[in-house]
């Protein structure tokens, strides 16, 4: 599965240590990050991630668009919550993308765990399905 992760700066701890708990389930997949935090948690956990831009300077929207292909099947997005008088479009379009293509997304730890647990249980194998770079159409491809 492709694993997206992005976390705020206020959630980066909290993410990275969410990460050091389920490492042995997430090394399983393809991950990856916007910048900063892919170098939090790979330097914590020594998980390969694939570094993208940092969030405000578009790994968001690279995320975004890997969604709008359909090759993303999770993605873990901590954000800040903090009352903020600014409307975040791109958080806006990132969330409304996962709405449209059907991609498990948690906010928060709790919902994060929920996810990665029923990864790990194979509940979310029919993404494999969706997904046109899975191993799954890869096989089919050949076949």
């Amino acid at each position: 599965m492709e694993i997206a992760i992005i976390a705020h700066d206020l959630k980066m701890e909290l993410m990275t240590q969410f990460c050091i708990a389920y490492c042995g389930i997430l090394s399983k997949h393809n991950l990856c990050a916007t910048s900063v935090t892919a170098k939090y948690i790979s330097e914590a956990t020594g998980l390969q991630i694939e570094r993208l831009l940092n969030g405000d300077q578009g790994g968001e929207q690279q995320i975004a668009s890997r969604i709008a292909y359909n090759e993303i099947d999770v993605l873990l997005y901590f954000r800040d919550t903090r009352p903020s008088g600014n409307y975040d479009e791109t958080e806006h379009e990132l969330l409304r993308m996962c709405d449209m293509y059907n991609i498990p997304v948690a906010t928060n730890i709790a919902t994060a765990e929920v996810l990665i647990m029923a990864l790990d249980r194979g509940d979310l194998d029919w993404r494999e399905v969706m997904n046109p770079k899975s191993e799954y159409n890869r096989r089919h491809k050949q076949a």
